[in-house]
């Protein structure tokens, strides 16, 4: 855990407000000190990509490398690396081509338990081009949605459908590959897009298995930095039409010029999913590395997201104080690094609050666009999000804990 958190900016003190508890990681996780090192160095270089000179050669060869980096990090050996403005503006991308290039009529599908990053973008464009947008309903309980419920579902109508991975809101991840299937059981032409942002950090993405046709990440979610997404899409996604330059190269989707650093920051991200996985096993191939640090990271979040529901040593943990209640229950195994929660005594935003004024770092999640579709069916105002990462350790678990016991 030393070395770990050692690799990271600003893990126990803020810049603006000093010593910190960071539980505020689906808001956008630490960044990696390599990132940090890695963009000054870019910014700082003059010259321009494709270039007859070596220094545009040397940009060239970083963004070629970040691209392989990241298709082992996704196991994606086939399909389009790109970035772009965030992950939410490659989503309206991938999303929008996906609806104008289908087949003319059927239906969009998509679940309400997605992020309105990936919502609204179908919302929008099922109404531009006429088509019903068909919500598949998530479960309040669990805070999920079901392959079973896709199947339900979905007809050979579905043109483009919509999944994803992990809500930032109730901190559950979906089974892409099961959905997927169910999607392609019906209608196997769909064009599947995914939402990645709030899992990206968890490890575990396997493009290759899950038979989908886009996905997109938010970069500062992941250890990297603020500024722009990165994007995978499926051949069959990148031979539609959409913006490109006339004259330009033929499955381009890039439009202008991309920082380099941006891209160099991912290889930083991979290289340190790679070094995780070689402390925790004794794997050889990149890619069973990587495996292995998304199996270290999950394992090692679940132990520190139970000791929050459950209590250790002799504090009592969330589930057990009175008047709390725990957004897609407790007990539930699909959770990812993150627990929600409402207290009957005390408003979240107060919570939030005074946490803050005892350094611990949380953040309100509100009845509004963003988390509405999670809080209004379960007659709630707000909620207060506790979202852990890797780096976060059972001593902060405690303190935050004590602290939240203390406000209660």
């Amino acid at each position: 855990m030393t070395a770990i958190r050692a690799r990271f900016a600003h893990v126990e003190t803020c810049p603006f407000e000093g010593e910190r508890i960071f539980f505020e990681n689906a808001g956008g996780a630490l960044t990696l000190n390599a990132v940090v090192e890695t963009s000054a160095r870019y910014a700082a270089i003059p010259d321009n990509q494709g270039r007859a000179n070596g220094a545009s050669r040397a940009l060239m060869a970083a963004i070629d490398r970040a691209k392989a980096d990241m298709r082992v990090l996704l196991n994606a050996p086939e399909g389009a690396i790109f970035v772009g403005e965030s992950g939410t503006e490659l989503l309206f991308r991938m999303i929008r081509d996906a609806c104008l290039g289908a087949p003319e009529g059927g239906v969009v599908l998509g679940s309400t338990v997605e992020h309105p990053a990936s919502r609204s973008a179908a919302a929008r464009w099922a109404e531009v081009t006429g088509r019903e947008h068909v919500w598949v309903k998530h479960d309040d309980a669990t805070g999920q949605v079901t392959p079973e419920a896709y199947a339900a579902a979905v007809t050979p109508e579905v043109r483009v459908a919509t999944i994803l991975h992990t809500s930032p809101v109730t901190g559950m991840a979906m089974d892409v590959p099961a959905i997927a299937a169910a999607i392609r059981a019906e209608a196997p032409e769909a064009l599947i897009v995914v939402d990645g942002i709030q899992h990206a950090c968890h490890g575990r993405i396997d493009i290759a298995g899950a038979d989908i046709d886009g996905y997109a990440i938010s970069p500062y979610k992941m250890f990297s930095r603020h500024g722009f997404g990165v994007a995978w899409a499926s051949d069959r996604l990148t031979a539609l039409g959409h913006d490109s330059l006339t004259g330009g190269p033929v499955g381009a989707w890039e439009l202008g010029t991309r920082d380099t650093g941006a891209y160099a920051t991912l290889s930083d991200v991979v290289a340190y999913f790679d070094w995780l996985g070689a402390e925790v096993s004794g794997a050889s191939d990149p890619r069973q590395r990587i495996e292995a640090a998304g199996a270290a990271i999950h394992a090692h979040e679940s132990a520190l997201t139970d000791a929050m529901l459950f209590g250790t040593d002799n504090l009592p943990g969330l589930a057990s104080l009175p008047g709390v209640t725990v957004i897609g229950g407790a007990d539930n195994p699909a959770r990812e690094g993150l627990v929600s929660f409402w207290a009957e005594a005390v408003p979240a935003s107060e919570i939030v609050d005074r946490l803050n004024e005892a350094g611990i770092r949380t953040h309100l999640r509100k009845a509004d666009h963003y988390s509405g579709n999670i809080l209004e069916p379960l007659g709630q105002t707000g909620c207060v999000r506790v979202s852990l990462c890797h780096y976060n350790t059972l001593g902060e678990v405690r303190a935050f804990l004590d602290a939240v016991r203390g406000i209660l």
